[in-house]
């Protein structure tokens, strides 16, 4: 009889995984971030026709942007909308506060020929160690709040609901050992029991960069997929990255509060290219191309082989040249194209062909300002301040791609990024005569001056929706204020 019982639950076993793999299993697919905290902003339509000529069918925006939302009307890609983690106060406890959210960001667009929005991202890693909980405690009531505001809209069988987990939120020294935090258990696994009851999967921000780059510890060869000489052994399982190992933490985290199941989204994933040692464009060709290689072969890892990741969103599309600099100069450089579109290296997104730039992209005129050669800059100390304070200049910093360029290349090209930053205006250029406007490219290798973008057009229309979005949130609060008095 014991035999033939541990033959029985060896074939239930068997059946099991493979029903999960059936059920899991799927073509993955490479979406992307589209972030928009940038000084040079390409129109939503450049952005939305550079998504579709590269073929890329999902997009995370992280928060209801009604200009980008706008452009994705009719364009049939696959959109996740964020809500910021200032917001989770407001709408876990107001139902209102939530109708009115999913009226006015869901509803509105999600109309025949509109936008297809599949999530709503409720936060944004709420869980980081760095935020000190003070989001946490509203996550859950706002994910009730606003699934109670799709069902009466009539969009929960469509639109679901995701919470953007970091990967600190579980921990582990090996893989199969992976756990949430303890002080985080018992609330994710009330949250991931309400994603799955609504079938939901669960959404997670893999970064081994960060790893890399804050560990001198960290085996640089052990980030990428070309194989490792520091594999880790656990048990009969080899880990040869640092995204299978960090993935597969994860699914045994998962697996610990009755979730093995559940299927894994990864928000965020990617590389980037300047602002620190090791951010260059040849480490991020290397990682982003391995992964997608990795991914689009469908092996899994070893806690789910043959069982990829749902959909993978390179983090990110475009640079962000006004992204907060907290966590390191690179945080504005991880774009797989640049501010105006154009592909930083050869990457291959599955589709056989490489990227292709994007369109109709209108500069302001071929001129740069750079540091007049014949002039005395011992002063200019101050004036670099100020435009660096205004314009990127994280290029600049040690390992940057123009760190090298010399003292006076350095003040030209501080020079130059407020000068473009003032849409080329002349005065921008003067810095107390010490600054000269050419029209010979001053780029020095890989290090490149830019010529910004000519948005004046669409600069209207930005401050526009701005004002209507800012315009919706005093209604929003008035509306809750009134509620709160009506209940007293």
């Amino acid at each position: 009889m014991a035999e033939t019982h541990l033959t029985a639950s060896a074939i239930l076993s068997l059946f099991f995984f493979f029903f999960l793999a059936l059920v899991l299993r799927g073509e993955s697919a490479i979406g992307v971030n589209w972030g928009t905290l940038s000084s040079h902003r390409l129109s939503p339509s450049v952005v939305v026709d550079l998504m579709k000529e590269n073929g890329i069918q999902k997009v995370k925006i992280f928060d209801a942007d009604p200009i980008a939302l706008k452009g994705l009307m009719g364009s049939k890609i696959e959109v996740m909308v964020g809500i910021s983690n200032d917001m989770l106060g407001l709408l876990s406890s107001s139902p209102v506060a939530a109708d009115l959210w999913v009226r006015d960001n869901v509803s509105r667009y999600a109309v025949k020929g509109g936008v297809n929005i599949r999530y709503v991202a409720v936060g944004n890693e709420p869980f980081l160690s760095n935020y000190q909980g003070q989001f946490q405690n509203f996550v859950l009531p706002a994910l009730i709040n606003l699934q109670q505001s799709l069902t009466k809209a009539n969009l929960a069988s469509y639109v679901k609901l995701v919470v953007p987990c970091n990967a600190d939120a579980y921990e582990s020294s090996l893989p199969s050992q992976g756990a949430f935090r303890p002080e985080l258990t018992p609330l994710i696994t009330q949250i991931v029991s309400f994603l799955n009851t609504n079938g939901s999967p669960f959404v997670v921000n893999i970064y081994p960069f960060l790893s890399l780059y804050q560990s001198t510890d960290f085996p640089q060869d052990y980030a990428f997929f070309d194989g490792t000489t520091h594999p880790v052994t656990d048990g009969q399982n080899v880990y040869s990255n640092a995204f299978d190992g960090n993935f597969d933490t994860l699914v045994a985290a998962l697996n610990r509060i009755g979730y093995g199941q559940m299927p894994i989204v990864v928000g965020e994933v990617g590389w980037p290219t300047d602002g620190a040692l090791g951010a260059n464009l040849s480490a991020a060709r290397a990682f982003n191309q391995g992964l997608i290689n990795h991914v689009l072969s469908n092996k899994g890892t070893p806690l789910r082989p043959g069982v990829p990741p749902m959909d993978i969103y390179l983090f990110s599309l475009l640079d962000e040249g006004q992204k907060s600099i907290l966590p390191g100069n690179f945080e504005r450089h991880w774009g797989i194209f640049s501010f105006d579109g154009q592909a930083k290296y050869p990457l291959n997104l599955g589709l056989g062909r490489l990227l292709r730039n994007a369109r109709d992209v209108q500069y302001l005129p071929s001129r740069w300002c750079i540091a007049d050669p014949s002039r005395d800059l011992s002063g200019v100390g101050n004036h670099i301040k100020l435009a660096c304070s205004v314009a990127d200049c994280t290029t600049l910093s040690f390992g940057g791609s123009c760190n090298a360029i010399g003292a006076k290349g350095n003040i030209s090209y501080a020079f130059n990024s407020y000068y473009q930053l003032q849409k080329q205006n002349s005065q921008s250029c003067d810095f107390d005569g010490l600054g000269l406007v050419t029209f010979l490219d001053p780029s020095i290798g890989d290090c490149r001056f830019l010529v910004g973008i000519s948005d004046s057009s669409g600069s209207a229309s930005l401050a526009g929706e701005r004002n209507v979005f800012m315009l919706w949130i005093v209604t929003l609060s008035v509306c809750v204020v009134l509620r709160i008095m009506g209940s007293l």
